[in-house]
């Protein structure tokens, strides 16, 4: 849905992405977690959450996730981690709630998907 332009936009914000890998999944501590897109550079991450319909409940399952990343990933421990939802539809104001969480809110239309954020948008480091 938005893998072949987050680099460009990623980009576009300042984050300079190098790759992207898709699908991470695993099992700590007796937890599950699983994580559609990772966009990497050496020095940040940014982990996307995919979703045809984005919930507010979406948003804060995948900020608990984010929250024990270093516990999920723990290669990245040393890297600033970003999150960023993308989504076709949104219902419940979720986008507007993925915002003040201060995630990246990425809407796929057609083609081609957009960074949604307001301009002065400065996302939470996990």
């Amino acid at each position: 849905m938005i893998d072949g332009d987050l680099v460009n936009l990623l980009n576009e914000r300042g984050i300079t992405i190098n790759r992207t890998s898709t699908r991470q999944k695993g099992r700590v501590n007796g937890q599950h977690f699983e994580f559609d897109i990772i966009a990497h550079n050496g020095n940040e991450i940014v982990i996307v959450e995919v979703k045809t319909t984005l919930r507010v409940k979406h948003v804060k399952k995948f900020v608990a996730q984010l929250e024990k990343i270093d516990e999920f990933l723990p290669d990245y421990k040393d890297m600033k981690v970003y999150g960023a939802v993308a989504y076709l539809k949104a219902e419940e104001e979720s986008e507007i709630f993925a915002e003040r969480q201060h995630l990246f809110v990425i809407r796929a239309t057609g083609n081609s998907a957009a960074i949604v954020n307001n301009a002065d948008f400065v996302p939470r480091i996990f």
